[in-house]
């Protein structure tokens, strides 16, 4: 059983965290681009990535639904703001079918909760949907790793902000100092849950982090999760 002193649950970001987000936006994009009719290009899964950030960053500051920040993203890409709502969404609906094919665990996430249980208690929290979110780590076969997922959209708080890590702890029954979080974004994720009082830890799977910027805790692979806990309860 690995366990640090005085840390006892992790809580995990989802996408591109214990999800490849980015592989399968990419993938899905390319199918359903071909399959459109539209032009299969790198450039054009680019603008399609840049139009998601930029109308899911509107989603996440409360301007749009979840549904209504997909259908803007189809109706910028498609440079049609008049696009009726029914056909954004059934536009949005098709790509969906495509990027789910494509869904994946990264390979490092399953040996790293097998290390990690039942020595640690395991929780989610994601800057997105509750059902969206569920329904994924369903047909992902994980959902029953973790005992508690809680999303921005049903807490009325996003990450950074440290209402959105105190929940966590929260429904956990935990202090912050006894939980650890995991996630992909620097800043968002690491730096935020340090500030919040908990450990962040940054998964830099692009190995990008310089000594300037990294928060306490780095790692580019969850493979190295398991020795880091260890490391901080000893």
């Amino acid at each position: 059983m690995l366990t640090g002193a005085g840390i006892r649950a992790v809580v995990w970001d989802i996408d591109d965290t214990i999800f490849d987000y980015t592989g399968a936006n990419e993938a899905g994009a390319l199918a359903h681009f071909a399959a459109e009719g539209l032009p299969a290009t790198a450039a054009e899964v680019a603008r399609w990535t840049a139009l998601m950030r930029e109308h899911y960053d509107r989603y996440l500051a409360g301007e749009l639904a979840f549904a209504e920040q997909r259908r803007e993203r189809v109706r910028a890409f498609l440079r049609d703001p008049g696009l009726p709502d029914g056909a954004a969404q059934e536009w949005f609906d098709r790509f969906s079918v495509r990027m789910r094919a494509a869904w994946r665990l990264y390979p490092d996430v399953l040996p790293a909760l097998d290390a990690l249980t039942p020595g640690y208690r395991h929780g989610l929290l994601s800057n997105s949907n509750l059902a969206h979110q569920d329904d994924k780590l369903r047909r992902l076969g994980v959902r029953d790793r973790f005992e508690m997922l809680l999303c921005s959209e049903e807490l009325g708080h996003a990450k950074p902000a440290p209402e959105a890590f105190a929940a966590a702890c929260e429904a956990l029954g935990l202090s912050p100092d006894e939980v650890a979080y995991v996630g992909d974004q620097r800043i968002t994720d690491a730096q935020a849950a340090t500030a919040a009082g908990l450990c962040g830890i940054w998964l830099d799977r692009g190995e990008s982090g310089t000594a300037a910027e990294v928060p306490p805790h780095r790692i580019t692979t969850l493979s190295a999760l398991p020795g880091l806990l260890a490391r901080l309860g000893g």
